[in-house]
């Protein structure tokens, strides 16, 4: 894990022996169940250092100081737990909940955060569209953060409604993402939310990383968002 070590350091975040021990069991698992569940394309163990795992830890710089103590973060569409299980392993004192509507990838985050024996994350399986009514989750999260879901068009209906007034919405995103923010604007305005800053981070072994997208949720959603199951998708805003 020197990759990975050197990286993370670059961005100010320390792992210690345990952690890194943990990235690396991380590493296996995903790998075994790789075979049978479809959770990555990527499988090189220098290239899961770098564009699974520390391009998850870029989403610490801009992370409150507050948030990493003791904050509450949701990860939509989580996959194989990226961004949001890197993140937990780097600041134990997150509470962290990973969502996912595949059930077969839900069941490898059950099964990794047992494993690592990770505390304070919960694991839901189901469609943004439907869990964001639900009231233990709607407008409950100091920060959501998602990678490679979908356009921010899109995306801006599936995340900012589990933010609190207050919180941040971080969204990963390549190609164009100026594109992306002008179509948004409008999506990202009826959700109660305003783009705050975009955040190129480089980092030690990281070649392509992510840009970070970082929305503030500056009033609540309206109840009637987000729209039913696919529809955000098929219409956006």
């Amino acid at each position: 894990m020197d990759l990975l070590e050197t990286g993370a350091a670059d961005l100010g975040v320390t792992l210690d022996r345990v952690q890194l021990d943990q990235f690396r069991l991380y590493y296996g698992e995903l790998i075994q169940w790789n075979n049978h569940v479809n959770l990555t394309a990527v499988t090189d163990y220098e290239q899961v250092q770098t564009r699974h795992f520390l391009d998850s830890l870029t989403v610490d710089a801009v992370l409150p100081d507050t948030l990493r103590r003791s904050g509450r973060l949701l990860d939509v569409g989580s996959g194989a737990g990226l961004p949001g299980l890197p993140l937990r392993i780097a600041h134990p004192g997150l509470n962290v909940t990973l969502l996912d509507a595949t059930a077969k990838k839900t069941a490898f985050l059950k099964h990794i955060t047992r494993v690592l024996g990770l505390k304070d994350v919960e694991i839901c399986t189901g469609r943004a569209e439907s869990l964001a009514h639900d009231q233990t989750l709607r407008g409950m999260y100091d920060v959501v953060v998602s990678r490679a879901v979908a356009r921010l068009s899109v995306l801006s209906e599936l995340i900012l409604p589990f933010c609190k007034v207050g919180g941040l919405a971080v969204a990963q995103k390549r190609g164009n993402v100026a594109a992306e923010l002008c179509e948004a604007q409008v999506a990202i305005k009826s959700m109660g939310g305003v783009v705050k800053e975009v955040v190129d981070v480089e980092v030690e072994g990281v070649v392509d990383a992510a840009m970070l997208v970082v929305i503030e949720k500056t009033s609540a959603t309206m109840e009637r968002y987000p729209r039913r199951p696919g529809i955000p998708s098929k219409h956006p805003l």
